[in-house]
């Protein structure tokens, strides 16, 4: 079965587009408990990119800077 396609919203009154459904990214460098396996969480970002989730929010506040870096270590094509 054909996953359903994320829906899309405006964000802010800039007319930016993102999806409606995002993912947060803080539980897989810190706070809930030690660091995810860093493999784990790259297919798992990867995967939500390839399902249209185009909001991931991140802070430098988790590391500093572990999630923008756990971020560039996904390549989508």
């Amino acid at each position: 079965m054909a996953a359903a396609a994320v829906r899309r919203m405006r964000l802010g009154s800039q007319g930016l587009e993102v999806s409606a459904q995002g993912l947060g990214c803080m539980g897989m460098s810190a706070f809930y408990g030690p660091p995810k396996p860093e493999a784990d969480m790259v297919a798992l970002i990867r995967h939500a990119v390839r399902s249209g989730v185009t909001f991931l929010d991140t802070s430098d506040v988790y590391g500093p800077f572990t999630n923008e870096i756990l971020l560039g270590k996904v390549h989508i094509k």
